[in-house]
């Protein structure tokens, strides 16, 4: 039965081989070990909840969109004051 499970006491020590397959090794100690790796320090240096990334990015969405807003506005006003000029856009 023992066989069946994968649970032969001989067998253990391949399992937990972490010297040569590092992913077998406890979750938290894997990501501290390839964080480590890609990014030359141990915690990042600025920490933030998730929240706050998604409130950021939502921060910065509108801020695109009000910019892109008065760019049409001042693009039309320019097209307005001079009508003999030339769209670039087209």
């Amino acid at each position: 039965m023992a066989r069946e499970l994968g649970m032969n006491p001989k067998r253990l020590g391949k399992l937990s081989n972490e010297k040569q397959e590092p992913w077998k090794a406890p979750l938290p100690a894997f990501i501290e070990r390839i964080y480590l790796k890609r990014f030359g320090r141990e915690r990042p240096v600025d920490v933030k909840s998730i929240e706050e990334v998604l409130r950021s990015k939502e921060i910065k969405k509108e801020e695109r969109g009000i910019r892109k807003q008065l760019e049409r506005k001042s693009v039309q006003s320019d097209q307005k004051a001079n009508p003999h000029s030339r769209n670039h856009f087209t």
